[in-house]
């Protein structure tokens, strides 16, 4: 953790009971992906390096939801009547302190910003801090009415003066206040209002009304946009996505057209790492120092060692380990496999449960057969071997170091080190028949 601030512990509650009705999914709303990661994984592992204890809000029958906020606490908002409502069903588990209140669908919230929100909140005199952002297109956010920095209310669009909805300041609805006071504001919300909830943001009404300083905390619109829709979720991908490039570039990493490429919020890139154009990062991906990712090509769950050549046109699934200086060219797969340093597999080959010994190399075309339709079976490939084009290695099979399997063959046996296999059908070439068949041929299609 990075903090929390000195002196203070502090909670964050984060409400995670949405639908995904607005992106007509049947998935809940903080379980859609961004970078690859769910939404309510963005927000929990940002403010885990901020906050003493987190608790999640999740609505009924949200057991993928619970599962993804395991080890924290979840307490359910059994009826949906608003935010303020769900904030305060956590409220067993505010403790001392401060306690903020932040939103799954508000997932990209740096620490850093976490960290200025409590500052402020624990300036002198200051009772609630909340989150405000300039976004290009204030559009219908509700807007932040501020003089000499000092919060006195917001004020939703849709009851917005035009001179108030000319205020560029928007609110961004997550607040933060003292434990106990923000359970009575809490409580004393009401539903006076044409859908009958209780909004989280009529606190603000409730603290200036006590007399109590609010000030806002401003931070990047790429940080603080909600998503509600498809088209949201993919405007967050995209500045997610530009985030996640500029810090690979700045941590050293060559990206040779960097809007061409995309990451996952996982992915371990070292220095000196190039990557062409095209490529795409699932989940789970380490590539070490010096490795080179060529264009189109597509890498998760799996590692690259350092100074390897993966790509064009290459394709590693999970349990794929490629090794020091290895090869993968273009159009081959590899699934839960391990590549030896220095082998290589150039064109055209699956590769699937399998382990591929050091310098080793494995012709075009060549297919280890690891699946008899039940079980999955590996095969076995030492070191120093050739593995000649268009083979077939029927799993479980070993191929011991230093040995050659013949172009073409089908291998369903061991063989041995040092070994020469064939496995193929004796070639046989019948006189004249190739020249009497296409005469044949040619009189049929003459002759209509």
């Amino acid at each position: 953790m990075t903090s929390p601030l000195p002196s203070r512990p502090a909670t964050a509650v984060l409400l995670a009971a949405g639908l995904g009705t607005r992106m007509k999914s049947s998935r809940p709303k903080a379980m859609q992906r961004l970078a690859g990661r769910p939404m309510l994984a963005h927000l929990i592992a940002n403010a885990a390096d901020v906050f003493d204890r987190l608790v999640v809000v999740i609505g009924p029958e949200m057991e993928d939801v619970a599962e993804l906020a395991a080890p924290y606490p979840v307490v359910v908002q059994h009826e949906r009547l608003g935010t303020a409502h769900a904030a305060l069903q956590a409220e067993a588990y505010f403790g001392e302190g401060d306690v903020a209140v932040l939103y799954a669908d508000n997932p990209l919230i740096s620490a850093e910003t976490l960290n200025r929100l409590l500052e402020e909140r624990r300036s002198p005199d200051v009772g609630l801090a909340l989150l405000a952002m300039r976004p290009k297109e204030p559009g219908r956010y509700g807007r932040v009415v501020a003089q000499d920095g000092n919060v006195d209310r917001i004020v939703e669009w849709a009851d917005a003066t035009s001179e108030e909805r000319a205020i560029d300041l928007c609110n961004a609805g997550v607040l933060c206040a003292d434990a106990d006071t923000f359970r009575t504001w809490l409580k004393a919300v009401k539903n006076e209002n044409a859908k009958g909830e209780y909004y989280l943001t009529d606190v603000v009404d409730l603290a200036v009304a006590d007399g109590v300083r609010v000030r806002a905390v401003e931070a990047a619109e790429d940080e603080l946009r909600g998503i509600n829709s498809r088209v949201e979720l993919a405007e967050a991908e995209a500045a997610l996505q530009n985030r996640l490039r500029t810090k690979a570039m700045e941590n050293g990493v060559t990206l040779v057209a960097p809007e061409t490429v995309f990451l996952c919020a996982d992915t371990e890139l070292e220095p000196d790492v190039l990557v062409e154009p095209h490529v795409v990062f699932g989940p789970g991906v380490t590539v070490r120092s010096g490795a080179e990712i060529r264009a189109f090509s597509h890498l998760e769950g799996c590692e690259v060692q350092a100074n390897a050549l993966i790509g064009p046109y290459a394709r590693l699934r999970p349990g794929a380990d490629i090794g020091v200086g290895a090869h993968i060219g273009n159009f081959v797969e590899v699934k839960n496999t391990t590549v030896g340093d220095g082998a290589k597999a150039n064109h055209l080959t699956y590769l699937g449960d399998a382990d591929i010994g050091a310098r080793t190399n494995v012709g075009a075309g060549t297919i280890t057969c690891n699946y008899d339709g039940f079980f999955k079976h590996r095969t076995l490939i030492g070191d120093n071997v050739f593995v000649g084009s268009n083979a077939i290695l029927v799993a479980p099979v070993s191929i011991g170091t230093n040995a050659m399997i013949a172009a073409g063959s089908t291998i369903t046996k061991d063989v041995p080190e040092n070994a020469l296999a064939f496995g193929r059908s004796r070639q046989v070439s019948k006189p004249e028949l190739g020249r009497h068949f296409k005469e044949t041929l040619k009189a049929r299609k003459e002759n209509g």
